[in-house]
């Protein structure tokens, strides 16, 4: 995972708890910046819609849904396994 706020590498357990802080740059790691769900552009910037509104996205808090986010290259490869899926789906036999 890397910081949303530094943009270190960080070494994360499955669980990260809510005093968890990066070492680099000290910022809390149980934030909305910081979780898999974070969307600008998503309603109350969270991509889980179960979840109950948090006003400071970059404090911890107590959200149930939270996950760490993968980095950013975790993204890309993401993004390309979604594209050849429907390039396969749509490919003419």
């Amino acid at each position: 995972m890397k910081c949303a706020f530094c943009r270190k590498e960080l070494q994360v357990n499955e669980r990260v708890a809510r005093t968890d802080t990066c070492p680099h740059c000290g910022r809390d790691l149980r934030c909305c910046r910081q979780c898999k769900f974070y969307d600008t552009h998503a309603y109350n910037s969270c991509r889980e819609v179960s979840a109950e509104r948090v006003v400071d996205k970059e404090r911890a808090n107590f959200c149930e849904y939270y996950l760490p986010r993968g980095s950013a290259r975790k993204n890309v490869n993401r993004t390309e396994d979604a594209k050849k899926a429907l390039e396969a789906l749509f490919k003419k036999a």
